[in-house]
């Protein structure tokens, strides 16, 4: 169990905002955390992994005091088990992938570890290549991967995939998924990605101006508890025509136009653009609008 109760004052663009966070993260779950920008999202996975310290509270993670203020008491970064992995790669340009690897491991860790992950992370032919040479999806590959070499207790992913394209993004949705599984992580993700914390989530925490303002099961915190169906697809609205009592709704889901039936009163809602939530239910199709 991860224990959160820390406050931190913090400057926003509508000027001064306190981090007022309480919360506990359950071990070897996905947790998101999703919100505006300028919700303090960042900041929590910087006092998390020790890169800033909180005014006020406490941090334990299994047990263990990382930060309490109240007993002056403070684990820096380097003694923290924790895998970071920004949106930038922050690869080493003059070392080889696999020499990335190895850097990150401690001398007391097994070095069959990088066998694993260059296995798992699909890295095999890239190993002997330097970062320039890689493109940007490659690279993110490699971050993820040298975060993981020691195993950590917890694996902080702040908007990773963000700058990569539709299909990048989601075959490195597997590899997260993949790798959080393999070793039984705990792991806090940043996303504004909606069909992305579907996919991957056990857990989602919605944060606004510094405090969390609701949290649970994504897709039923998506779709206010509405939609009850075995299969569930996120897409975005692209077109819609009105034909005598229905409107026809075309949805982009991956690469794929789907084109579903509503009624009026579901397509009120909708708009172009938005993001929608594609639902079987009794072999009939449900479409709703995410919030």
């Amino acid at each position: 169990m991860i224990e959160i109760e820390i406050q931190k004052s913090l400057k926003s663009s509508s000027g001064d905002m306190l981090l007022d966070i309480k919360m506990q993260l359950e071990e070897r779950n996905l947790t998101t955390i999703y919100g505006p920008s300028g919700a303090g999202k960042s900041t929590l996975l910087h006092l998390l992994a020790g890169l800033i310290k909180p005014d006020t509270g406490r941090i334990a993670v299994g047990g263990i005091l990382w930060s309490d203020t109240a007993n002056s008491a403070f684990m820096p970064p380097q003694n923290r088990n924790i895998g970071l992995v920004f949106q930038e790669y922050a690869l080493f340009p003059n070392m080889t992938v696999k020499e990335n690897l190895i850097f990150g491991l401690r001398k007391s860790d097994p070095k069959k570890i990088i066998n694993q992950l260059v296995e798992i992370m699909d890295l095999g032919q890239l190993q002997d290549r330097k970062p320039a040479t890689l493109s940007g999806g490659q690279k993110q590959r490699v971050a993820l991967a040298r975060a993981l070499v020691r195993k950590p207790d917890l694996l902080l992913l702040d908007e990773p995939l963000s700058a990569l394209d539709h299909k990048m993004r989601v075959k490195l949705q597997s590899y997260i998924l993949e790798v959080h599984r393999e070793f039984k992580l705990t792991t806090v993700l940043i996303s504004h990605d909606v069909s992305e914390i579907i996919r991957l989530s056990d857990f989602m925490i919605e944060m606004e101006e510094g405090t969390i303002v609701r949290s649970g099961d994504p897709a039923t915190m998506f779709t206010n508890d509405r939609v009850n169906a075995k299969f569930q697809f996120t897409g975005e609205v692209m077109k819609m025509v009105k034909q005598d009592f229905i409107v026809i709704v075309t949805v982009l889901i991956g690469k794929d136009l789907v084109k579903v039936i509503a009624n009026d009163k579901e397509a009120e809602e909708l708009r172009i653009g938005d993001r929608v939530l594609i639902a079987s239910k009794a072999f009939n199709p449900i479409i709703h609008k995410i919030h």
